[in-house]
């Protein structure tokens, strides 16, 4: 009996390994192989079309799948990539979980697929606007208009930000010189003859007639009224500037600032405090920064708009014209006009703080001044 358990034990430990080994090949039987790449049409280095789309067979599931050129579709061991293909030689680069294969092809395009951009329209680019002789190009846009400094006063009131359309402006003031030219073609705004409802008794109180007085050809023309100024104005084909127009260009395109030029008073930049004693020629002084002469000292100078104590309170945001609803109403009626009206600017005789580019001032339309009075012109640019 033990000799036959002794032949049982050594049976089954003989057998052991065997079991071991089988086992072992078993898992190995069992791992899952690599999908692989079995066949493409078109075949690789053939020629295809633009447009064509390329099948790509597996002999399994491919996953994570990948083209450097055109885009993927997967339907079970089947991938489709469509194009468009590039014309000329393609090199495709296809990548999977378990590999990656690269198929060449060439390329030819159909009439069906622009393989060329197609040529710019011939446009015509807008021309710039010509700038008018003697005029300066104020841009569009906003900027910030009163002020509230230690020398602002309440009608200055408050800071507020205007839009105003581009627009162009004299460069200097009007002259002697020029206004000459208007009261000789126009006997009715002569000194003599010019209606009394329209001038103070002040009208050109330095003008012998018709003649200004000597050497100041060049001076800007003083002891002009409102109406009178409206007059010219409308003669050359323009008119006065709205007090948003006037201060935009007075400053220049700086913002915050006191004068045309910065925060400091200067003798070097303006004639004002009778320093001088009389007006200089109108381009005597540097011009800001737009190239605008004597917007601050030389003369006041008339702006279209009613003078409002505090029309900046109501002020409408875009080419606010104050008396009217806009340039037009006031343009075609001013002879009818008789509220106060807008001066800007100082004079020769002027303080410091009347400088600024924010003072404003109203007055009589028909008050021709006591030697500092005129005005320079705008006019709008064309659409």
């Amino acid at each position: 009996m033990k000799t036959l358990f002794r032949l049982l034990i050594l049976v089954m430990v003989s057998l052991f390994p065997v079991y071991i080994v089988s086992c072992g090949e078993r898992v190995e039987e069992d791992e899952v192989a690599p999908v692989e790449l079995v066949h493409a049409h078109p075949a690789p280095d053939s020629t295809i079309d633009a447009n064509d789309m390329i099948l790509v067979t597996f002999d399994g599931v491919p996953v994570d799948v990948g083209v450097n050129v055109g885009a993927v579709t997967i339907a079970g061991k089947a991938v489709t990539i469509a194009g468009p293909f590039p014309p000329g030689v393609l090199t495709l680069t296809l990548t999977w979980a378990d590999g990656v294969q690269t198929l060449t092809y060439t390329v030819t395009t159909s009439k069906s697929v622009v393989t060329e951009p197609l040529p710019e329209p011939n446009l015509i680019p807008e021309p710039e606007p010509v700038v008018p002789e003697g005029m300066a190009l104020i841009p569009e846009g906003d900027f910030r208009m009163g002020s509230k400094d230690g020398d602002a006063d309440n009608d200055e009131q408050p800071v507020h930000t205007v839009y105003v359309d581009a627009f162009y402006i004299d460069v200097h003031e009007v002259t002697n010189g020029e206004y000459k030219e208007f009261v000789l073609a126009n006997p009715a705004w002569q000194k003599d003859l010019i209606e009394a409802r329209f001038h103070d008794g002040n009208y050109l109180h330095d003008w012998n007639g018709n003649n200004f007085p000597g050497g100041k050809r060049d001076h800007p023309v003083r002891y002009v009224s409102w109406y009178a100024a409206m007059a010219y104005a409308a003669w050359v084909g323009k008119r006065l500037p709205t007090e948003a127009e006037w201060e935009k260009a007075a400053r220049g395109g700086l913002d915050r600032k006191k004068y045309p030029w910065g925060n400091q008073i200067s003798a070097r930049r303006a004639n004002y405090g009778k320093n001088i004693g009389e007006t200089t020629p109108v381009d005597e002084y540097p011009p800001n920064d737009y190239g605008v002469y004597d917007m601050a000292g030389n003369i006041w100078e008339w702006c279209l708009d009613e003078y409002q104590i505090d029309f900046y309170a109501n002020s409408p945001r875009r080419n606010p014209t104050a008396g009217a609803n806009n340039v037009e109403e006031i343009v075609d009626n001013f002879e009818n006009i008789i509220d106060f009206c807008v001066l800007r600017g100082g004079a020769w005789n002027s303080n410091p703080e009347w400088l600024r580019a924010a003072n404003r001032h109203g007055t009589n339309p028909a008050y021709a001044g006591i030697g500092g009075l005129g005005f320079r012109c705008v006019k709008a640019v064309s659409p």
